[in-house]
């Protein structure tokens, strides 16, 4: 069993899915579970039409027409024959979706998220099942939220291990499978999601529960490469990773691959490959268990658009365990991600994106106690496998907020 996921650049448009197809024609023979994102940007238009559901906004129609246009295009493109099946299963899931937006939101914004958000995984796996039928490729289209089942922490759901694994297994698999990313359902059957981007968790998901060979991720690029080369011109790929660099690699902010994507792999021992959907052919990055690889390749990781917030009490008392277990409360209830800590005997110190809903409300609920002072517009940079040389090189010329070093990483704050 090989396991390949594809994201929504891989499925940007008609060509772009014939390029999949191509891909998939290449393995049709074996036990293979595909997982697809939605196509594109689709995401980002599935949210601003959630915003304007739940939001009583007037342009839920233009937004509906302009995620519906997008697919049809795609669609003439692939099928110009209008009496071909695929254009009646995309429209059946466009009714499915204009019910829910016409029924009255729920009032609870993270539940009406997961009712909307998934259409575009089960829309674009609909047209590639559909497409690789017209290129005689055996599939057979599997509805995750039937498979996936998780609690009912809507937008964040936590996976049902045990029943999952149990749906899976009953599955029989006597075709190419295509599946959604990133959705699941709860014991009520409402739609979850398991987190943004989280169509790589899906595909670990599928490979944990069928032990299977291997999982890959197409991208479009080579592999993991050690840094963004929007930051880093001279990026490099690297060839091979353990599991735990991976896993360090993605706490840090690394995009390549979803955080939680790793350790299902990891606990049967089944390598991910991330490869080039542009060129299939190249080798791309395998992650594995051998550590022998990881500090062969600095790797530096640039988080932009951050917050350095300073907490302290106005009592000049120390942090203590109350102040910390009443800070670490607010920014949980404001569910605010910290991407990095560190406190001193009369200060606590967090980055985080500069959400600015989130950080006022959160200045809002400290305000009382602490003395709060901040910096925004900074960036926060992680360096693995450091030497002091490149610490020089990174920060020379920049204002830099806060430090940490470890043994391996080296982390900044820094503008």
């Amino acid at each position: 069993m090989k396991i390949f996921k594809f994201g929504g650049a891989s499925v940007k448009d008609a060509n772009s899915v014939r390029n999949l197809v191509n891909i998939i024609e290449q393995y049709k023979s074996e036990e293979l579970i595909v997982v697809v994102s939605a196509m594109g940007k689709m995401t980002n238009a599935f949210e601003w039409l959630i915003n304007s559901y739940c939001y009583s906004s007037d342009k839920i129609k233009a937004r509906l027409n302009t995620i519906v246009n997008f697919h049809n295009e795609i669609l003439w493109d692939l099928f110009p024959d209008k009496a071909n099946p695929a254009y009646v299963a995309v429209n059946e899931l466009f009714y499915q979706l204009q019910a829910v937006l016409e029924s009255s939101p729920t009032k609870n914004y993270d539940q009406d998220y997961d009712s909307i958000i998934g259409f575009g995984e089960l829309i674009s796996t609909t047209i590639v099942s559909h497409y690789l039928n017209e290129n005689n490729i055996l599939n057979t289209w599997m509805d995750a939220r039937n498979l996936i089942k998780t609690n009912s922490d809507f937008r964040q759901a936590t996976v049902d291990w045990s029943l999952t694994e149990q749906n899976i297994q009953k599955q029989k698999f006597d075709s190419v499978l295509i599946s959604q990313g990133f959705i699941g359902s709860d014991s009520d059957n409402r739609t979850t999601s398991l987190g943004r981007e989280g169509s790589d968790f899906t595909a670990a998901i599928f490979g944990y529960c069928t032990r299977a060979e291997s999982v890959t991720i197409w991208k479009d690029v080579a592999g993991v490469l050690n840094a963004d080369p929007k930051h880093f011109p001279d990026a490099t790929k690297i060839d091979k990773m353990s599991y735990r660099e991976a896993i360090e690699l993605s706490y840090y902010g690394a995009t390549v691959i979803h955080p939680k994507t790793i350790k299902p792999l990891e606990n049967k021992l089944i390598p991910l490959y991330v490869k080039s959907f542009i060129h299939p052919e190249k080798e791309g990055t395998v992650v594995q268990k051998s550590t022998s690889y990881d500090a062969l390749v600095p790797s530096y990781i640039f988080i932009e658009n951050q917050i350095l917030v300073s907490i302290s009490p106005k009592d000049f008392s120390f942090i203590a365990e109350d102040n910390l277990s009443f800070i670490f409360a607010k920014l949980a209830e404001t569910k605010i991600k910290v991407n990095l800590i560190q406190n001193s005997a009369l200060s606590f110190s967090v980055c985080f994106e500069n959400a600015e809903d989130k950080v006022q409300k959160l200045f809002s609920l400290l305000k009382g106690t602490f003395e709060v002072r901040y910096n925004d517009d900074v960036t926060l940079l992680t360096i693995r496998h450091y030497n002091e040389e490149i610490l020089s090189a990174m920060t020379a010329n920049k204002t830099v907020f806060l430090e940490q070093k470890s043994r391996n990483s080296a982390r900044f704050v820094l503008r």
